[in-house]
C-alpha cells in the first residue's frame, strides 16, 4: 500500500519541487512563473472545469451534504485558528482573521485539482468542482466581511456600508476566469449541448497542460514565501490546517451526512490540502500576519506529501 500511496502522490509534490528549483536556482526567471500561473487562472483550469462540468453528470447526486461537511470544517478550524492566535499570541484582530484563513482556507485549485486527478481520476473531479463552485465565493465574501469588521474593531478604518463590500465581490466574482468557467459548463450540460469533434480535442489539450503546468507554476510561486519568523503561530495553524480539518470534514462526511465513499474522499483530501496563497494575498492587503501566513503556505506546502499519504492510507485508498 505505501508503494503505492507513494507512487500516486510524489509525482504531485515533485512538479512542485521542480518549479522551486527552477524558480530558486534562477534557471527560469520569477516572471515566467508568474505568466505560467496567469495561463493556469485564466485558462487551463477554467476550461479543465468546463469541459468536466459540461460532460459529467451528478447521478442525482445532491451537493449538499458535501458543502455542509466541508465548510463545518471550515468554521471550526476558522474559529480555533483565530482564537489560539488572539487569545495565546496576544494578536490583534486582523492578526486573528489572517490566522483562521490560514488554517481554513485550501488551494483547491492549484493542489487540490492535481491530486483529486492523480488519485480518483476524472469521477473525482465532479464533487471537487462542485466544492470549488461555493468555495470561492463563500469564502471570498466570508474574508472580506471578517477583514473589514476586523479592521474596525482595530481602529485602523471606518466601518464601511455592507451593500458596497458585497456588490464589490460580485463584480469581481463575475469576471473571475474560474467562476466563468464553472458557470458556463453548467449550462452547457443543461442545454445538453455535446462535446465532441474539434471542440474536444481543442478542450482535452488545454485541459490536460492545466495540472502539470499548475503544480510547477506553484512551486516556483514557493520562493516568493519561504519561512519568514513567528514560526510558533505558523506550526500550530499548519496542525490545524493539516490535520484537525480533514478529520472534522471526514467525522461530517463520513458519519453525519453519510455521503459515498468517493465523495467522503474527495472531501477529506481536499480539506488536507495546503493553505492557500489567499492567505498571504489577504495578509497583504490589510498589512498584518505576512509572516504568518508566509510560513502556514510554506509549512504546510512540504510536510502535504507525507500529510497526504496518511490519508490516503486512512481512507484506504
Amino acid at each position: 500500500m505505501v508503494q503505492q500511496i507513494l507512487a500516486i502522490v510524489l509525482p504531485v509534490f515533485a512538479l512542485i519541487g521542480l518549479g522551486y528549483l527552477a524558480a530558486r536556482s534562477r534557471l527560469l526567471d520569477p516572471s515566467i512563473g508568474d505568466a505560467l500561473g496567469q495561463f493556469v487562472f485564466v485558462i487551463a483550469i477554467p476550461v479543465l472545469i468546463f469541459r468536466t462540468l459540461a460532460t459529467s453528470s451528478l447521478d442525482g447526486a445532491s451537493p449538499w451534504g458535501l458543502w455542509i461537511s466541508y465548510f463545518t470544517g471550515v468554521a471550526v478550524i476558522w474559529t480555533a485558528g483565530t482564537l489560539i492566535v488572539r487569545l495565546a499570541f496576544g494578536r490583534d484582530a486582523r492578526a486573528g482573521v489572517i490566522a483562521g484563513i490560514s488554517a481554513g482556507f485550501a488551494n483547491t485549485v492549484l493542489v487540490g485539482i492535481p491530486l483529486i486527478t492523480a488519485i480518483h481520476g476524472e469521477e473525482g473531479l465532479v464533487p471537487l468542482f462542485l466544492l470549488i463552485s461555493v468555495h470561492l465565493p463563500v469564502m471570498t465574501i466570508a474574508c472580506a466581511v471578517l477583514m473589514e469588521r476586523a479592521a474596525v474593531l482595530d481602529g485602523t478604518q471606518a466601518p464601511k456600508p455592507l451593500g458596497g463590500m458585497l456588490r464589490e465581490i460580485g463584480a469581481s466574482l463575475a469576471t473571475n476566469p474560474i467562476v466563468i468557467g464553472i458557470l458556463a459548463g453548467g449550462a452547457w450540460r443543461i442545454l445538453g449541448w455535446p462535446v465532441e469533434g474539434i471542440l474536444a480535442d481543442v478542450l482535452g489539450r488545454i485541459a490536460g497542460a492545466a495540472v502539470p503546468v499548475a503544480l510547477f507554476s506553484l512551486g516556483m510561486s514557493m520562493v516568493a514565501y519561504g519561512v519568514r519568523g513567528n514560526i510558533g503561530p505558523a506550526v500550530l495553524l499548519s496542525a490545524l490546517k493539516l490535520v484537525a480539518m480533514p478529520a472534522v470534514v471526514y467525522g461530517m462526511a463520513a458519519h453525519v451526512v453519510g455521503m459515498s465513499p468517493l465523495w467522503v474522499s474527495v472531501a477529506t483530501l481536499i480539506a488536507a490540502c495546503p493553505t492557500g496563497v489567499n492567505a498571504f494575498l489577504f495578509a497583504a492587503r490589510y498589512g498584518t500576519g505576512h509572516a504568518m501566513s508566509a510560513n502556514s503556505i510554506t509549512f504546510t506546502t512540504a510536510a502535504a506529501v507525507v500529510v497526504t499519504g496518511g490519508w490516503m492510507a486512512f481512507l484506504g485508498l
